[in-house]
């Protein structure tokens, strides 16, 4: 049995070390909330393929068939989709990581351990639905014989920008979350605001060029243009990218820098 010993002078350098400690604690919470969001549910995985797929349909009509947005001579269908996969990645991580310290209260208030653990595992929990919904744009792509280009190599590198992207923003709601409860009613509206402010029905491109700069502040716009980018070969625009990159950055660090301030009191707060 591991005998854990907080030692005041030396916290700071403990804890990054009790997080590789920890590790089996991280994967145990990933794997229970996976557990509890299927288990006796009548669709069970498939409502991550569900909930895309007419999420997509939605977004096809009201910007396709009736915006009569461009498509850049793409199907809407596939283009919408690439556009949704990332977006709901982000939006349902940064929303399950915001309430995860509130949801494990009992546990935070009795127990040791690293709470960062709890936010990372409710982003690594979305990560696998984000994988199982990724089986629809095999599927449409395979369905429109369309073969992604050579650049597809970089997706991995937009898919840690988008993890980046959530964990960051998602460990600053949790900690907000914690001290004030009524922010839960505030994330869920920007959410649904940022789904249209996003392009994700829509190319980024219809945005006027005095604009785009402007509009690549939303960091989630240089990241769907990265994803249709690598997978569609669609143009993207490489300073929204970089102000997408810089931000994710900074979210990051300065998450997980609130978070580690305000940590020692969510047992007393919460």
């Amino acid at each position: 049995m591991t005998e854990v010993l907080i030692e005041p002078d030396r916290i700071e350098r403990q804890y990054w070390r009790d997080l590789w400690r920890f590790r089996e604690l991280f994967f145990f919470f990933a794997w229970r909330d996976l557990l509890v969001r299927y288990k006796q549910t009548v669709v069970g995985v498939s409502w991550s393929l569900i909930r895309p797929l007419l999420t997509m349909v939605v977004l096809t009509v009201v910007f396709g068939r009736l915006g009569k947005m461009p498509s850049g001579g793409l199907p809407y269908p596939l283009l919408v989709f690439c556009g949704m996969l990332p977006w709901q990645f982000f939006s349902t991580a940064i929303m399950e990581s915001g309430n995860s310290l509130v949801s494990n209260a009992s546990m935070i208030s009795k127990v040791y351990f690293p709470r960062l653990v709890i936010a990372v595992s409710s982003v690594m929990t979305c990560f696998v639905d984000f994988l199982i919904s990724a089986i629809i744009l095999v599927a449409l792509m395979a369905w429109y014989h369309f073969i992604p280009p050579t650049q597809v190599f970089c997706l991995p590198f937009i898919v840690m920008l988008a993890v980046g992207a959530s964990l960051g923003v998602g460990v600053w709601i949790a900690a907000v979350m914690v001290e004030y409860r009524d922010f839960r009613f505030i994330v869920p509206f920007i959410v649904q605001l940022g789904l249209y402010l996003s392009p994700v029905g829509f190319q980024s491109s219809v945005v006027p060029s005095r604009f785009r700069l402007l509009y690549s502040l939303n960091p989630m716009a240089g990241i769907i243009d990265g994803f249709r980018w690598t997978l569609l070969g669609t143009p993207i625009y490489w300073p929204g990218l970089a102000v997408s990159v810089i931000e994710v950055a900074g979210f990051l660090v300065s998450g997980i820098w609130y978070f580690r301030k305000t940590e020692r009191t969510f047992a007393d707060v919460i």
